[in-house]
């Protein structure tokens, strides 16, 4: 695989979630060595970037992005109607083995 840069930050890392992908860019010569960056499925034009000093806050930013956009793409589908409520679990009654 070909390695992807984008405004001479390598991408290290990337996670989709519906139509959107959220990536970690690495720039070892920067003063803010990494970035995350909101994208739209397939394509490569980079936007939102959020400039960060280290990796596991950058980690911490992408999943925390990926996360509200699952949270946004819940939150439509039960406007539109698309999710049902989910059933109560039904309690086992435990028995004692015999």
């Amino acid at each position: 695989m070909e390695k992807e840069i984008n405004a001479g930050y390598t991408i290290t890392d990337r996670l989709s979630v519906g139509n959107s992908e959220f990536v970690i860019g690495q720039r070892d010569t920067e003063l803010v060595p990494f970035v995350t960056w909101q994208c739209r499925k397939g394509e490569k034009g980079y936007f939102w970037g959020h400039y960060l000093g280290d990796r596991l806050t950058a980690l911490e930013d992408l999943c925390n992005r990926a996360l509200d956009e699952i949270h946004h793409l819940k939150l439509l589908q039960q406007e539109q109607g698309n999710i049902t409520k989910p059933e109560r679990p039904v309690k086992k009654r435990h028995e004692p083995e015999r």
